[in-house]
């Protein structure tokens, strides 16, 4: 992505990556009015457990936060809601996280900030690499509390007291980036809420990405039907093209794919590449795949390409000796098939595989370096 665009012009694209969105799912259900009752659910959690309010009747005060694994102003507040539970629990107020988006209704291209989906499979992930203890729930499969609750954004925060009245619902603070925060909007609602006291601020707005309600189903299907109409081409490249290739003089990060049609893993493997970049390509990253068939083979490779839909940038080795590409591509390459590396500008390896690659492990190598946050510096995490 583009960084001379503004910040705002940024977060608009998270909120609605690729064409519009259908308009009765955009505008979503009607958020729960300040003094309701909580609506009972029944959901699974990433522990394997599942949960009702019922679950939650010792707590004094209960904070129901709607997030999303895929969404970099929610992943922006993963650290706070951690510093929320640390702070808090002891007190009473138990933290629970609700995931309540159709996995199936968030498009590729929409996961360019992060390294897997909103699947309740990625969320036990997420779970595990943030050291999540309390709840995250999982109402993807049919969105019936969502619907309930009428989140508008992720993250949107419900803060209930005892008697489990809405006394709070809007945002976490005021900036995603925690060194320009100014206000403390849930914090402050839970100490009023303790204290026994109104709360001053009942309702704010919230910022983040939209809710991806089972009507956006179709605009997915669109993303797939706009990048099958995609040119794919397959170009010749030398010895020396490869090593510029590999030496990465460009500001992109650059995934560098060697495979052949007779190489079993890279057939296998090569749909999860496309994927790969679907999901990155709008930011500063590419795809390059360079095939190693003999000359003879490059009609069957570029018809393999073409059946991947892979509108990447792809190349065929023209030498035709192997050897000769393995030492061009990687010098810690021993030969097998197929080899991946990820290259930062300049040419440093940020990720490496000999063989099939690890798609979680290799997405967090490129979202590590990118970055997942609106604030975050390419280069770091």
């Amino acid at each position: 992505m583009n960084r001379n665009l503004s910040r705002a012009a940024l977060l608009a694209l998270a909120v609605s990556a690729g064409p519009a969105a259908p308009a009765s799912a955009a505008e979503g259900p009607v958020t729960l009015a300040i003094g309701a009752a909580a609506p009972d659910f029944d959901l699974p959690g990433t522990d394997g457990q599942r949960y009702s309010l019922a679950s939650f009747q010792e707590a004094e005060v209960l904070v129901l936060i709607f997030t999303a694994n895929h969404c970099p102003t929610a992943q922006a507040y993963e650290e706070r809601i951690l510093k929320l539970h640390a702070d808090y629990a002891g007190r009473g107020v138990q933290i629970v996280l609700i995931s309540p988006n159709d996995p199936l209704a968030v498009r590729l291209d929409e996961q360019g900030w992060s390294d897997m989906g909103d699947a309740l499979e990625d969320m036990k992930i997420r779970a595990r690499d943030r050291g999540y203890t309390f709840p995250y729930l999982y109402d993807g499969e049919t969105q019936e509390m969502s619907r309930e609750y009428g989140p508008k954004a992720t993250p949107h925060v419900f803060v209930f007291d005892k008697e489990r009245k809405l006394r709070f619902v809007g945002r976490i603070d005021d900036n995603e980036d925690p060194s320009k925060a100014t206000t403390t909007d849930t914090r402050d609602a839970i100490e009023a809420v303790l204290a026994g006291e109104p709360v001053k601020v009942e309702t704010t707005k919230v910022f983040g990405c939209s809710i991806k309600w089972s009507e956006k189903r179709e605009w997915v299907a669109q993303g797939y039907e706009d990048w099958a109409k995609e040119e794919v081409t397959l170009e010749p490249i030398d010895t020396a093209g490869v090593e510029a290739v590999v030496g990465n003089d460009s500001k992109n990060l650059r995934l560098v794919n060697v495979w052949a049609t007779w190489c079993g893993p890279c057939v296998i493997e090569f749909p999860e590449l496309v994927s790969i970049h679907r999901i990155y390509r709008g930011r500063d990253f590419e795809v390059v795949t360079i095939d190693a068939d003999p000359p003879e083979k490059r009609d069957k490779a570029l018809e393999f390409l073409k059946e991947q839909q892979a509108s990447t940038r792809n190349y065929a080795f023209d030498k035709g000796d192997p050897y000769a590409l393995v030492d061009a591509v990687d010098a810690e390459w021993p030969g097998n098939l197929p080899h991946t590396i990820v290259v930062a500008p300049g040419g440093e390896v940020v990720y490496r595989s000999d063989g099939a690659f690890d798609t979680l492990e290799m997405r967090k190598a490129i979202v590590g370096w990118l970055g997942r946050y609106y604030h975050s510096v390419p280069g770091g995490d």
